[in-house]
């Protein structure tokens, strides 16, 4: 079969760089999957994107569809004939259906019951015919953000300017809203000009020559390898955040790194203060020396070629002498600001019109991290620190430093603290009461700093769910599910010994207190109870924990998550061993049978019968409490060897009473004590769930 390589690009105003990635996989991912609905057959398929084109090159794409043969089943066979024998007229729409002649039927068995059959052929199309259709394919791309532009009903990120649909030579023609396609490309805005593409594998070589690299892979590591060769001979280390790097990629076409340098009287603002402006607001990379600490220069990438860099660099040292200027501005003028004055500020700042002023939520918080240390039975010491960073914790939110850069909330109230006069630790826990921030950063170093973190986000968890708040589907505007699963991190992190309920009570008495309530307090307990088993299964599963065992250490409530944890490790390493199933087996026994225990009666030796129930009495007695003291002290393995030891004893039970005898007081004496033992059991985990190949 003969085979052409087809080019489709989509030439765009600039989009903004996140949307790149995605935009480029998705037209990817959809020109795939419809190759394989089309059957179309083809080498490889590559996706290239810049910030103004989005495009895709098929290698070897074949020039029709294979013919195919299949096999088609019709009617069963007691309704293929007339009452004369003939065929009926079931049998015969089944036949023009297929395209096939009445007497071209045939018979096979399905099940035991005889039905018609027909052999079916497709010619395959040509492929030129079906690639007008990709047309669709990029109308259905979807985007953060769209817009309309001109009288066109199109939603899209950016206006299209212009289309290339090459196959082989041949232009496969199909327009959107008034663009029609061609072989003509752009390349760089400034220091390009217009291309004929005369086929589709000159594309990335004619674009090139003309200062676009169209490959973002090509173009990240054009990037990385310039900026590391500035650091020869100049003793700089340059860290590279591959966050602002993959940026800095879709923001440019040609990228040439270049290097300025600002006053050295800068360095005297904190690191997170450079490092800000140089990143979030300009683009930059910072650079240091080989001990960490920041240099009087940055890194710059450009859109464009060699000429004229020196120029280039005094305009982006210029901005940034501005910037920093301000940034130093802001940093003198918040230092006279008193933290008392600062907080009562607060007071203006509405938190949630339903909810008062963060103000409100300071004096919250402050409650909660009360009665978390009573929870903990922390030291003074600890309880005092808690205290102090819950309540000038948010101090710096009305800082000028931190009204410019949000992103600094936290490290500058730290900084600021530091200069007022507070304790370290305290002006360490204004900065580590946001963490976790995102999923993978760090708990809080100290127990003071987890507290208020903990009662911080619960706070806001719980007043959102308090007044109806509750994040649905991908919906999640107050960034809920991220603020659990710090919870649950940190509670695992330090070992805390408390319950999650413990906690949720906690401030959830706060907000009932405050009447701040819009919901029935036990319907707002079982949501956040259920919201959280989410974010404990999640954290689970992170640990490559297998969903049976989620499932088998999971409760109705959420109870200890470290210990949570440690059933979980625990049962997945030891459901290997060839023990294991004979365990599970002994065990599910009895929670199985315990089920058919109607009453809550207690169990009476007088009515065992014979020796088996007696010994497995005893065992239950002491197994019993020796799996209560083991988990109390997170000593799971210790439990779950106390478990595995009852699978003889349990056995021979079963292989020596019939628990239910005819009797009914021996009946429900025996029930009551697989009742009692399931109990212990399921302290454990449902070990039922557990699911064996």
């Amino acid at each position: 079969m003969n085979k052409r390589d087809f080019l489709l690009e989509v030439g765009l105003e600039e989009l903004p760089a996140r949307f790149v990635t995605d935009s480029m996989n998705q037209l990817k991912d959809k020109v795939e999957a419809w190759l394989k609905e089309e059957r179309l057959d083809y080498d490889a398929i590559s996706a290239y994107a810049t910030p103004r084109r989005l495009a895709v090159m098929i290698e070897g794409l074949a020039e029709s569809q294979p013919d195919i043969e299949e096999e088609a089943k019709g009617p069963a066979k007691k309704i293929a004939y007339d009452n004369e024998g003939n065929w009926s007229k079931a049998a015969i729409g089944f036949a023009r259906g297929q395209g096939v002649n009445p007497d071209d039927l045939f018979f096979k068995e399905l099940k035991g019951i005889e039905y018609i059959y027909a052999n079916k052929f497709v010619q395959g199309k040509q492929t030129v015919e079906l690639l007008p259709a990709l047309k669709e394919i990029i109308t259905s791309l979807h985007f953060p953000k769209n817009m309309r532009w001109g009288s066109n009903d199109l939603r899209f990120a950016r206006p299209i300017r212009w289309l290339v649909a090459l196959y082989g030579k041949e232009l496969i023609p199909f327009s959107i809203t008034s663009i029609e396609t061609g072989s003509k490309s752009f390349g760089h805005r400034f220091l390009g000009k217009e291309i004929e593409i005369s086929e589709p594998a000159e594309y990335k070589f004619a674009l090139l020559g003309e200062y676009v690299i169209v490959d973002p892979v090509e173009r990240k590591r054009a990037i990385r390898n310039q900026i590391e060769a500035m650091t020869e001979g100049n003793d700089w280390i340059i860290p590279i955040d591959e966050e602002l790097l993959e940026e800095v990629t879709h923001l440019v076409e040609y990228p040439t790194a270049l290097s300025g340098g600002f006053d050295e009287s800068f360095l005297k603002l904190p690191k997170e203060v450079l490092i800000t402006s140089m990143k979030e607001h300009q683009r930059y990379f910072p650079v240091e020396n080989k001990e960490g600490q920041l240099l009087p220069f940055f890194i710059t990438v450009r859109n464009g070629d060699h000429q004229h860099l020196d120029n280039v660099s005094k305009g982006n040292e210029k901005v940034l002498r501005a910037r920093l200027s301000d940034a130093a501005f802001f940093y003198a003028e918040d230092q006279k600001l008193n933290i008392n004055d600062a907080l009562n500020r607060l007071e203006q700042i509405v938190y949630h019109e339903e909810l008062g002023s963060i103000g409100d939520k300071v004096r919250r918080v402050g409650i909660v991290v009360q009665r978390l240390s009573e929870l903990l039975q922390v030291d003074e010491s600890t309880k005092k620190v808690a205290t102090r960073i819950a309540e000038i914790a948010k101090f710096d939110l009305v800082t000028q430093m931190v009204g410019e850069f949000p992103e600094l909330q936290g490290r500058m109230g730290e900084v600021y603290a530091e200069l007022a006069g507070e304790s370290k630790e305290v002006a360490t826990g204004i900065n580590e009461h946001y963490q976790p921030r995102f999923s993978g950063d760090d708990s809080p170093t100290t127990l003071a700093s987890t507290i208020v973190s903990l009662a911080e986000k619960l706070d806001t968890i719980v007043t959102c769910f308090a007044i109806g708040l509750i994040p649905t589907g991908s919906q999640d505007p107050y960034a809920l599910r991220r603020q659990a699963a710090g919870v649950v991190q940190m509670i695992n992190d330090h070992q805390l010994d408390v319950e999650l309920e413990q906690l949720l009570t906690a401030s959830l008495e706060v907000i009932e207190n405050r009447k701040l309530l819009k919901r029935e307090s036990e319907e707002v307990r079982k949501d956040l109870i259920d919201f959280f088993k989410l974010r404990v299964r999640a954290l689970i599963q992170d640990q490559g924990i297998q969903y049976d065992v989620i499932d088998a250490v999971f409760m109705d409530q959420i109870g200890h998550v470290p210990t949570i944890m440690k059933k979980a490790k625990l049962i997945s390493e030891v459901r290997e061993e060839e023990a294991f199933k004979k365990v599970v087996e002994a065990l599910s026994r009895v929670t199985n049978i315990s089920k058919k225990s109607k009453s809550d009666g207690e169990i009476q030796t007088e009515y065992f019968e014979k020796d088996e129930e007696k010994v497995l009495f005893e065992h239950y007695l002491k197994l019993r409490v020796h799996v209560e003291e083991a988990l109390q002290q997170g000593d799971v393995k210790s439990a779950y060897q106390a478990l595995a030891s009852s699978e003889p004893v349990i056995n021979q039970y079963f292989d020596h009473i019939m628990v239910m005898t005819e009797d009914l007081k021996v009946r429900d004496n025996r029930l009551y004590q697989m009742r009692e033992l399931a109990a212990v059991i399921q302290s454990f985990a449902q070990f039922q769930a557990i699911v064996f190949a």
